[in-house]
C-alpha cells in the first residue's frame, strides 16, 4: 500500500541506534556510512484511494541522508 505523510510526524521516539539495529548492514550496503537511527512516530496518511488516516510509523533515519524506509506499523 503506497501512502504520503501530511504535515508532521508528532511523538518521535528513538526504538534503536548503532549496532542496536537488525538491518545495519543492509542499511549501510544500500544508503552508506551513517549514524543509524531506528525511529517510531505518530502521522496522518494521505492513501492510494485519497482517504486520509493515522498511524504509527516506523522509520531509518541518518543524518545527511534522511529518512528511508518507512513502514506502517499500526492503524490509529
Amino acid at each position: 500500500m503506497r501512502f504520503e505523510i501530511v504535515g508532521e510526524i508528532s511523538n518521535v521516539e528513538i526504538i534503536a541506534q548503532g549496532n542496536a539495529i537488525r538491518e545495519l548492514a543492509l542499511l549501510r550496503n544500500q544508503y552508506g556510512l551513517g549514524n543509524w537511527r531506528k525511529k517510531k512516530g505518530i502521522a496522518q496518511l494521505r492513501l492510494d484511494d485519497g482517504s486520509m488516516a493515522m498511524a504509527e510509523v516506523h522509520w531509518y533515519e541518518a543524518h545527511g541522508i534522511g529518512k528511508v524506509k518507512i513502514k506502517i506499523k499500526e492503524w490509529l
